[in-house]
């Protein structure tokens, strides 16, 4: 529905007008996609967190460990 209506308003708009229109609409593209990569952007504020089991454990162990808790 609303994809029908911006196509009957972006064909009666002038030839200028429609080269502003897609600006804006690969404005709003990359400005959504920004955002959305920096909230989901991944810290490793976790990194060395099990430092002190690494003798205790090697990461083959913690991985199928891993599998096991899911």
């Amino acid at each position: 529905m609303i994809e029908q209506k911006i196509d009957s308003m972006f064909h009666k708009l002038p030839f200028y007008l429609k080269r502003e229109v897609l600006n804006y609409i690969e404005f709003l593209s990359n400005k959504h996609y920004t955002n959305m990569a920096v909230k989901k952007k991944f810290k490793f504020d976790w990194e060395g967190g099990l430092a002190d089991v690494k003798d205790k454990i090697t990461s083959v162990e913690l991985q199928h460990k891993a599998m096991d808790w899911r």
